[in-house]
């Protein structure tokens, strides 16, 4: 399979496993009662942090459960202003950090850059994807060829699924030097393309409107349909007879009707076939709207009439904000509506990594909003705004925005506020003031790759995996030795055991007797 190089590639194929997993700190909540700082147990995240740091802190509750994911990275026009800030240990890639990435004709590098931020993300990305998921990822032509090899790369090409076509602009640029340019691309791939399946849209009014019902027939509106297919066949060359004016029809030489004879008699008894208001029209068939699909799927084409265009993602940030607030594109809520319809079910869980004004969220609680469901969501924003604008776009859709005739009610919901805490080992050794609790999910993910629920009772037992039980024998400031003492507490009966511990006084074959792995803190404990 073709691959794309370029200037620092080698370096960040394996950068997310050298970033720091951090913890992730509970700012504050809001829900119907507003702002508090009492935690209200949501489920809805926005994370105020670098989105590659974010999304490895995500990793041991969220891994392989994300249903769809939507990113609005930076195009790389050259004009956004976006910075190249990942800490790789290389001298060529070091020399980028904190300068503004510009046009090509100031740097060289830029496409270089892009990659090399782009690369980790979506590694990260892919351990998040869930193996029945999605992910939707709008860019234009500055990127798409090398956003859609490295896509290739990474999740696979056989995982890809299309590239939309985007209508963003509803108007032809009379002043464009070359071509109008009026569309962007959203490009899909599936963590594994065989257990993927896109949702039916519903069924537009202008498309039910073409079903008619002229000769009252009881099943209900019907449209017609060709009976005559444009090749020759065997069998497919017989005379068709009206059963009200006894006119007989046939196909042209080198045609046949697409039912045999046997099969069109009996359509015709079961008045499927339609011969006009005289019956001295040409055959057709009568395909009935209540016997076709309850839903349309989705095309490639996504025309602005229907999911909106940039000047309408424009209008709803002024709705909500009274102002522009600074973002000159912001997507349009019926856009990401679209891609989380087709995409997830009413219970899932919706990542946005580049959330920028919040659209994700908005889009979210207004399908929840409309019919009953209870998706999730989670948005990164690295900006200072994202508590400002982000978050605050979210509170007031939760509680209702504008004024007088232009009242928008809330859509109900919540959501926790999150900022990037300390990492959790520095140096190789366990920083404890991200405490204990946190310490004790980060080791059971790395050993079981599952969600940590914490033990009722709070022992050094973690839970138990495929018939093996964990144990985190640890105390701040003490030294926590694997003996027969800690033995006497084990109570839970497994197969196997893996125990942490500053050390051990047990032998080889102690150890095997008991069906122990001893690991040491810190040195055994898995960098992610």
């Amino acid at each position: 399979m073709p691959t794309l190089d370029w200037i620092g590639k080698d370096k960040v194929i394996n950068h997310h496993q050298d970033v720091p997993f951090r913890v992730l700190e509970r700012q504050y909540s809001y829900d119907e009662n507003g702002q508090h700082q009492a935690d209200n147990g949501s489920e809805n995240m926005v994370i105020h942090g670098d989105n590659l740091e974010a999304l490895k802190s995500l990793l041991p509750k969220y891994e392989n459960r994300v249903k769809c994911i939507y990113i609005d990275p930076p195009y790389n026009t050259g004009n956004e202003g976006w910075v190249y800030n990942d800490n790789v240990n290389d001298p060529k890639i070091r020399k980028w950090l904190g300068e503004v990435v510009g046009k090509e004709g100031e740097d060289l590098s830029r496409h270089d850059k892009w990659l090399c931020m782009m690369y980790p993300r979506l590694r990260l990305l892919q351990k998040l994807l869930a193996d029945d998921g999605a992910i939707f990822i709008s860019i234009d032509d500055n990127e798409q060829a090398n956003l859609k090899l490295v896509c290739d790369e990474i999740f696979g090409r056989v995982n890809f699924i299309n590239n939309i076509i985007w209508q963003k602009i509803h108007s032809l640029k009379n002043d464009a030097k070359y071509l109008s340019e009026n569309h962007d691309f959203i490009l899909v791939y599936a963590k594994c393309k065989e257990k993927i399946e896109l949702k039916l849209l519903p069924r537009t009014d202008t498309m039910n409107a073409r079903y008619k019902n002229p000769d009252n027939d009881y099943r209900g509106p019907w449209q017609s349909g060709d009976l005559v297919a444009n090749e020759e066949r065997a069998n497919g060359y017989y005379d068709v007879f009206s059963p009200t004016t006894g006119k007989s029809f046939n196909v042209p030489k080198g045609k046949h009707w697409v039912y045999s004879q046997e099969n069109m008699n009996q359509l015709i008894a079961d008045n499927r076939i339609y011969f006009g208001k005289d019956g001295n029209a040409f055959p057709r068939k009568k395909r009935f709207l209540s016997e076709v699909m309850e839903g349309r799927k989705a095309d490639t084409l996504w025309l602005s009439e229907e999911v909106g265009h940039n000047q309408e993602g424009k209008r709803e940030i002024v709705s909500i904000f009274n102002d522009k607030n600074g973002f000159s594109t912001p997507k349009p809520i019926r856009l990401i509506s679209k891609i989380i319809q087709i995409a997830s079910d009413k219970d899932s869980l919706i990542l946005d990594s580049f959330a920028g004004s919040g659209t994700t969220a908005h889009a979210v609680l207004n399908l929840n909003k409309t019919d009953g469901g209870n998706r999730r969501f989670i948005l990164v924003e690295l900006m200072p705004y994202a508590d400002t604008i982000t978050a605050e776009r979210i509170k007031r859709v939760i509680s209702g925005y504008g004024e007088d005739k232009k009242a928008v009610d809330g859509t109900g919901g919540d959501f926790s506020y999150y900022e990037l805490g300390e990492p959790l080992l520095i140096d190789d050794n366990l920083n404890e003031s991200v405490g204990i609790e946190k310490i004790r999910e980060y080791i059971w993910y790395t050993e079981t790759r599952q969600p940590y629920s914490s033990p009722e009772s709070q022992t050094d037992y973690l839970g138990t995996y495929n018939f093996t039980a964990y144990y985190f024998h640890y105390e701040p400031d003490q030294v926590c030795v694997l003996d027969y003492d800690f033995l006497a507490t084990i109570q839970e009966k497994a197969d196997r055991y893996v125990v942490y511990a500053d050390r051990c006084s047990l032998s080889d074959d102690e150890l095997m007797k008991f069906g122990i792995t001893f690991k040491k803190i810190p040195r055994d404990i898995t960098r992610l």
